[in-house]
């Protein structure tokens, strides 16, 4: 079980919150805590990320409805579906809230911390694949295979952008920091703002002579296998982020990570309802008046269904444990098997022979409509 709290809880806002308020909400708590306003305070650090991860979730509107369904499950797990909770420090809340909210003079020179400058700007692209799952695949968990294209590590400079024999000097337009400040006065004091420097990206850096091969950028294009393993009890919909499986990052950044998003084949026999699968099963008049017993399929194998004798068209019969596996909990959900009397479209002269003289028996004749037959109707079909 998750020990995250309710994401709505965390920001304070009621679950039909806009996402406009959702916005405002965050902004506020993020400004309050942001680390650069709270040095070397733990608390308030931890408050800053717990607030940008529930910010990040609620302001998608995919990832929101995944969350009302599903809560944290939906979200975590192998893989690290949605992407939140999964591998989200400090340095992820950090981008999230300047790619939104910019600088705000907070002195953001510190924000990656030391070497990591220059980070946000030399990472590289996340990618969004859709992956193909039947049935069987969605209920027992599979290992898939993508083919993927994506920018990789140059192996002419190893990821540098520089040519080999040659290195990197110090940026001539931020002399090394990296970043551009801008101070302005205004009626309400004196405003800071800090840009990552356009010629070194961030870096500090600049290369004094290109890799010829990635032309300085440090990467280059190329196609790649991926191995996805999915597991039991997916929707369509739900998502898997792999991390560093994206495109690299730019002169030795840090690599993106690829999306995996999920959709389900249309299935021969089932139809899936959540957790459930319900399917339509055709027998004979025989049966149903006899009564029985016949195969019906399920997705791991035929088990033997008992038809009760005066079994009505439309009755529902339900398999337990053989639907889909709940995602990322124990159990399963149920098979769902509607029975449908067969009527024979052809009939031979011997055939329409037994049927009228069946017809004349009153056992054969359908009793008045009434309050006693409905009743016995409904219990039959069971509604």
């Amino acid at each position: 079980m998750s020990n995250k709290r309710d994401y709505y809880e965390v920001l304070g806002v009621e679950r039909q919150a806009s996402t406009d308020e959702i916005k405002a909400v965050y902004r506020k708590l993020a400004l309050k805590y942001h680390p650069d306003r709270n040095p070397g305070d733990k608390s308030a650090e931890e408050k800053f990320k717990e607030a940008t991860e529930a910010y990040e979730v609620l302001k998608d509107d995919q990832k929101r409805r995944t969350y009302d369904q599903f809560g944290h499950a939906g979200l975590s797990g192998a893989g690290g579906f949605g992407g939140a909770g999964y591998g989200f420090d400090i340095s992820d809340a950090l981008r999230a809230f300047m790619r939104d909210f910019g600088g705000f003079g907070f002195g953001f020179e510190d924000i990656f911390g030391g070497s990591g400058r220059g980070e946000q700007s030399n990472r590289g692209e996340d990618l969004k694949a859709r992956l193909e799952l039947s049935l069987e695949e969605i209920a027992f968990g599979a290992e898939k295979k993508l083919k993927v294209k994506r920018l990789v590590a140059c192996k002419e400079c190893n990821g540098s952008g520089a040519a080999p024999g040659h290195g990197r000097k110090t940026c001539p337009e931020c002399q090394g920091a990296g970043q551009m400040r801008t101070i302005s006065r205004t009626l309400f004091g004196t405003i800071q703002q800090v840009r990552t420097c356009p010629t070194c990206r961030g870096t500090g850096e600049v290369i004094s002579r290109p890799c010829p091969a990635c032309r300085g950028e440090g990467r280059v294009s190329d196609s790649e296998t991926i191995k996805v393993n999915v597991p039991p009890g997916v929707s369509a919909g739900n998502y898997m982020s792999l991390q560093g499986q994206g495109n690299a990052g730019r002169n030795s950044g840090r690599s993106g990570d690829l999306i995996v998003i999920f959709e389900e084949t249309e299935h021969d026999f089932f139809v899936r309802q959540g957790d459930h699968i319900i399917c339509e099963l055709p027998i004979s008049f025989t049966l149903a008046a006899l009564g029985g017993e016949i195969a019906v399929p399920t997705l791991d194998g035929d088990v033997n269904l008992k038809i009760p004798a005066g079994t009505q068209s439309g009755k529902v019969f339900r398999l337990k444990g053989k639907g889909v596996p709940h995602l990322h909990s124990h159990g399963h959900g149920d098979e769902l098997v509607r029975v449908a009397v067969w009527i024979p479209m052809e009939l031979s002269a011997q055939d329409k022979s037994l049927l009228h003289k069946l017809d004349d028996s009153p056992s054969f004749q359908p009793p008045a409509r009434d309050k006693k037959f409905l009743g016995k109707l409904r219990e039959s079909l069971g509604i």
